[in-house]
C-alpha cells in the first residue's frame, strides 16, 4: 500500500486498492471453505484481516498523537466475522475531541465503506458509553465484547471501567433483562426452529442463542467464554463440548450461506437451500433429498442447542435466586424452584430403566414449571443407556403404556421427544427427528409435525369445543381405547425417508410395537389399520364427491365398522391441522363432517343396503320443503321453485344448501343472473351460489371474476338447469387471510361480471410469488371420456390465478365446464375438471390434443 498519495486526493486510489485487497482475501477464503476448512478459523482469519485495513485507513486518517482510541465491538469484537457481517466499530473521544476529529473521523468510515467493508461506527465518550449502555442493555453487550484495535490497555481499562456492572446493568438485572429478550426474539419465529426458511443468526437454537450464553457468561460470572463456566459447576464438560461442536455446525452453515447469497443473509430461504446443500456436498440419494439432509443437520443442532440453552438458563436463575428449600413429592421425587428433580444423585445410573417414572411423576404434578437442570443432565449423560422397546424389560414397556393411559398423554410424548428419550425408545422416531421435507405443504419437520398432531388429539379430549372442527369433541367420547388413536398419531407418519409407501412402512412399525408391548390382536389391528389408511379419508373427501352414494358405499366398505370410522375422523382432522396453520379451514372440516355423518349412516343402514339416489333426492327434497315451509313459503311456491332447479341438486346438494338456493330464486322475482353469496360457516369463506343463461364462456368469467378479487376456488359444481340455465356452486376462502369477505360485494361484482361481454373478462397478470418458484413440479395431464364428457386430471404448481388461466383456455377452446374438484396441497395443485364440447359429449382426439398442448402452455408459464 505504499507509494499512494498521502493526502485526500489520493483517496479513491487508496479505496480502490483496499477494496482489490478485500476481494482476494474474501475468495482466498471462499475456496479454503470449499476445500473444507473449518468455518470458525475462516472467521478469524477474516478478522484478522480486516483488522489491518482498519489500522491502515486510521493511520491514513487520524493523526497519531490524537487523544482517541479505536475498539472492535459486537461479533468483530469477538474476533468473528462471517463473509458479509457488519464491521462494528466504537472510537472513544471526548465531546471536544469528537467535534475537532468530526472531519477525519468521517473520512475514515467514508474510505471503509468506499472500500467495501460495512462498517457501522459510534462515537463517544466515556460518560456517553456509560449512558447508552444503562440505557440500552444492546449497547452495553457490544462493548462488553470490545477488543481494542488503536488504543493502549489505560484506553481498555477507562471502558471496561464506564460500563462496570455498578453503573450499568449489574449481573442480576443483566440475566433478567437479556432472557426476557431472548423470549421476544424466540416469539418472533413461533417459538421454534423448525420453520420451513429458519433463521440461523437470530432464531430458536440458532447463533445468537449461543452468543447469548457467552455474554452472560462473561457479564454474570466474569470467565471469558463459555467453557469458563464448567470449574463454576454451570455447565458440564459435556454440556460445552457439546455447545461447541454445534457452534461449529451452525457457523459453517452460516459460513456457505452469505457465500451462496452474496450478502448478508441469515435465513434459510427457499432461494438457497438447494445451491447451499450443493456447495456443503449434500448429495440426494434414493431416500433423501441433499437438501434434506442439510436442513435436518441444522434442526437437529438447533434442537440440542435449544435444550441446553434452557438448562444453562435454569441453572443461572437458581444462582440469582438463592438456595430454595426443596419439597417432596415422593420417596423419589421433589420439588426444587418449582422444578421437577430426583431426590437422589446419580439416578438414573443407578437405575436407567425406571426413566419413565420421570415422566409419570411430572405428568403427575401438572404445577411443576419443568425439569431441573441437573436432573436434566443426568438424563442426556445417560440416554445411551435407555433400551429401546425391542431390547427393553416387559416392566419398562407396561411404564410406557401406563404413561399414554395415564394424565397428560400427549404433554408427556412431547417431553420425551424434546429430552431425545422418545428417539431411544422408538429407533423408528429418531430417523424422522428433524427431517424436513423440501416442499410447501409440510411446513413443519416430521416429529414436530406428529406432535402437532398428537396435540390436536388432546384438544379434541379436552371435551371444550373447538370451532375449528365441528364434530371432534362429539365423537371422542366414542373411543373406546384413546391411547390406541395415540399410537396411531405417534405411527403415522414414521416411515418416511426410508422408500416406499410411508404408510405401509409405519404400519409394519406400528404393529411390531404393539405386539411388543402386549397389546391385543384386536388393538393391534386397529393401530395398524389407522397408520396404513391415515390419508383414506382426507384423499376421499377432497379428491372425490362426497355427495355420491356410490363413494360413501365404496369408503363405508373399507373402513367396515363404527369403531374404524371414529378413529380414522379424529386422526384426519388432526392430521391436516397439524400439517400447516393455514392448511385447515371450515370447508375441510365440514368435508370430513360430512363424509363421517353420510358413512355412519351407510354403517347403520348395513353394507348389504346402499342408498339409492331416488330415495337420496326425496330425503333431500323433503327436507329442503320443510325449511322453506319454516321461512313462510307456501307448498305451491316451493313447488314452482323446485320445478326451475335441476334434478341433480336434489342428490349432490345438501337440504340447507338447497332451501337457500330455492330462496335466491324466489327473491330474484325472474330475474337474471341470479347471484348469492353466504358464509354457511365461520368466517373464512363464502358459499356462492350463480344461476344464468347457459352460454359460452359462463364458467370463465365466474372463475376470473373470482380471481380479481382475490378469492380461491375451494370447491365448485357445475349443473346444468331447465330452459338452458346453469346452477353453479362455489366455495371460495381470499388468498390473504387478513381480507375481509363481503357477500354483497361478491355478489354485486359477479353480477356485473355476468351481466356484459363474457369474453371481456380476462385473468389478471401476475409474476410467480418468490417461494414457488423453488418447487417445479413436471405438468401432468391425464384425459378419460366418461358419459357426459371427459375428466381431466390435472397435477402442476399452483399459482395465483391459476385456475382462471385454465378456465381462459377452456373457454378459448369453446368447452363446456359440467364440474369441478379444487385441491391444493402447498405448492402443489391437484385439479379434477368434467369438460365436454358443445353437444355436451366427450372431447374428439383432436379437441384432446389441442386442449392438451393449450394447457402445458400455460402450465409451464410463470403467469
Amino acid at each position: 500500500m505504499a507509494g499512494l498519495p498521502a493526502g485526500s486526493e489520493g483517496d479513491a486510489a487508496w479505496s480502490a486498492l483496499v477494496r482489490a485487497l478485500l476481494v482476494r482475501n474474501d475468495a482466498r477464503l471462499a475456496q479454503r471453505f470449499d476445500a473444507g476448512a473449518p468455518a470458525e478459523h475462516l472467521i478469524r482469519l477474516r478478522a484478522r484481516a480486516i483488522d489491518f485495513l482498519v489500522n491502515k485507513t486510521w493511520q491514513r486518517c487520524i493523526p497519531a498523537a490524537a487523544p482517541l482510541a479505536l475498539f472492535a465491538v459486537g461479533g468483530y469484537g469477538r474476533g468473528e466475522l462471517f463473509p458479509h457481517s457488519d464491521v462494528d466499530l466504537l472510537a472513544l473521544a471526548e465531546p471536544d475531541q469528537q467535534q475537532h476529529f468530526h472531519a477525519a473521523l468521517s473520512r475514515f468510515v467514508a474510505l471503509l465503506w468506499d472500500a467495501g467493508a460495512p462498517v457501522s461506527q459510534a462515537v463517544r465518550s466515556l460518560d456517553e458509553c456509560t449512558r447508552a449502555a444503562s440505557e440500552d442493555p444492546t449497547v452495553l453487550t457490544a462493548i462488553v465484547e470490545a477488543r481494542p484495535l488503536v488504543a493502549d490497555a489505560a484506553a481498555g481499562a477507562r471502558l471496561r471501567a464506564a460500563i462496570a456492572p455498578e453503573r450499568a446493568w449489574p449481573p442480576r438485572a443483566y440475566f433478567e433483562v437479556k432472557r426476557e429478550e431472548q423470549q421476544r426474539r424466540h416469539a418472533r419465529f413461533g417459538d421454534t426452529a423448525d420453520n420451513l426458511e429458519p433463521n440461523l443468526k437470530e432464531g430458536p437454537g440458532g447463533l445468537r442463542d449461543l452468543q447469548q450464553l457467552g455474554w452472560l457468561a462473561q457479564r454474570c460470572f466474569g470467565v471469558a467464554s463459555l467453557s469458563g463456566l464448567v470449574p463454576l459447576g454451570h455447565l458440564g464438560v459435556d454440556e460445552a463440548a457439546a455447545l461447541e461442536r454445534e457452534r461449529r455446525a451452525l457457523s459453517r452453515l452460516r459460513f456457505g450461506l452469505h457465500l451462496v447469497a452474496g450478502r448478508r443473509e441469515e435465513r434459510l430461504r427457499f432461494d438457497y437451500q438447494k445451491a447451499l446443500a450443493a456447495r456443503l456436498h449434500e448429495s440426494d440419494d434414493a431416500d433423501t433429498l441433499g437438501v434434506e439432509k442439510l436442513m435436518q443437520g441444522f434442526y437437529r443442532s438447533a434442537a440440542i442447542v435449544q435444550r441446553l440453552n434452557e438448562r444453562v438458563l435454569q441453572r443461572f436463575e437458581e444462582y440469582f435466586e438463592g438456595h430454595v428449600a426443596p419439597l417432596p413429592i415422593d420417596a423419589d421425587w421433589e420439588r426444587r424452584g418449582g422444578y421437577l428433580a430426583a431426590r437422589r444423585d446419580g439416578w438414573m445410573r443407578m437405575e436407567p430403566a425406571r426413566v419413565f417414572a420421570l415422566f409419570a411423576a411430572w405428568a403427575g404434578n401438572p404445577a411443576l414449571r419443568g425439569l431441573h437442570s441437573q436432573s436434566a443432565r443426568e438424563l442426556a449423560e445417560m440416554l445411551g443407556e435407555i433400551p429401546d422397546f425391542a431390547h427393553a424389560p416387559e416392566p419398562m414397556r407396561q411404564a410406557f403404556l401406563a404413561l399414554l393411559r395415564g394424565p397428560q398423554p400427549v404433554a408427556t410424548l412431547e417431553r420425551m421427544a424434546r429430552l431425545g428419550v422418545l428417539a431411544r425408545w422408538i429407533p423408528a422416531f429418531a430417523r424422522v427427528s428433524g427431517r424436513m421435507q423440501f416442499d410447501l405443504f409440510h411446513v413443519f419437520t416430521v416429529d414436530q409435525h406428529t406432535l402437532a398432531v398428537l396435540r390436536n388429539l388432546a384438544g379434541f379430549a379436552a371435551g371444550a369445543p373447538d370451532e375449528r372442527f365441528s364434530i371432534a369433541h362429539q365423537v371422542w367420547p366414542s373411543l373406546r381405547k384413546p391411547e390406541l388413536l395415540l399410537l396411531a398419531g405417534l405411527f403415522h407418519d414414521i416411515g418416511k425417508g426410508r422408500g416406499g409407501d410411508h404408510s405401509r412402512l409405519g404400519a409394519a412399525d406400528a404393529r411390531e410395537f404393539c405386539v411388543a408391548h402386549g397389546l391385543s390382536e384386536a388393538d393391534t389391528a386397529l393401530v395398524e389399520w389407522l397408520v396404513q389408511q391415515h390419508l383414506l379419508m382426507s384423499t376421499t373427501a377432497q379428491k372425490q364427491d362426497i355427495t355420491d352414494p356410490e363413494v360413501i358405499q365404496r369408503f363405508a366398505e373399507t373402513v367396515a365398522d363404527r369403531q374404524r370410522l371414529d378413529y380414522l375422523y379424529l386422526l384426519t382432522c388432526a392430521d391436516i391441522a397439524g400439517t400447516s396453520p393455514k392448511l385447515w379451514n371450515s370447508w375441510k372440516d365440514r368435508l370430513l363432517a360430512d363424509l363421517h355423518t353420510a358413512t355412519r349412516l351407510a354403517l347403520r343402514r348395513g353394507l348389504g343396503h346402499p342408498v339409492a339416489a331416488a330415495e337420496r333426492v326425496a330425503e333431500n327434497r323433503a327436507a329442503a320443503r320443510a325449511l322453506l315451509r319454516e321461512e313462510g313459503r307456501a307448498d305451491a311456491a316451493i313447488d314452482a321453485l323446485f320445478a326451475r332447479m335441476p334434478d341433480e341438486s336434489f342428490l349432490r346438494g345438501r337440504p340447507d344448501q338447497i332451501a337457500w338456493q330455492a330462496a335466491a330464486l324466489a327473491d330474484a322475482g325472474g330475474r337474471m343472473p341470479v347471484v348469492a353469496a353466504r358464509h354457511p360457516a365461520g368466517r373464512d369463506r363464502l358459499e356462492v351460489f350463480v344461476h344464468t343463461r347457459d352460454r359460452d364462456g359462463v364458467f370463465a368469467a365466474i372463475v376470473i371474476a373470482f380471481d380479481r378479487m382475490g378469492l380461491g376456488i375451494l370447491h365448485a359444481r357445475v349443473l346444468d338447469g331447465p330452459a338452458d340455465t346453469v346452477f353453479d356452486t362455489f366455495q371460495v376462502q381470499p388468498g390473504d387471510a387478513r381480507s375481509p369477505l363481503d357477500p354483497a360485494a361478491v355478489e354485486a361484482r359477479l353480477v356485473q361480471a355476468l351481466s356484459g361481454d363474457l369474453g371481456a373478462v380476462r385473468p389478471a397478470r401476475r409474476s410467480r410469488p418468490r417461494h414457488l418458484r423453488h418447487f417445479r413440479i413436471v405438468p401432468q395431464l391425464d384425459f378419460t371420456d366418461i358419459d357426459g364428457g371427459t375428466r381431466i386430471g390435472l397435477i402442476c404448481n399452483d399459482r395465483p390465478g391459476l385456475l382462471a388461466d385454465i378456465a381462459g383456455v377452456l373457454r378459448t377452446q369453446r368447452l363446456r365446464v359440467q364440474d369441478a374438484r379444487i385441491a391444493t396441497f402447498g405448492e402443489r395443485a391437484e385439479d379434477l375438471l368434467l369438460v365436454s364440447d358443445e353437444r355436451d359429449a366427450p372431447l374428439a382426439p383432436e379437441r384432446r390434443a389441442a386442449l392438451r398442448d393449450a394447457l402445458l402452455a400455460i402450465l409451464d408459464g410463470d403467469s
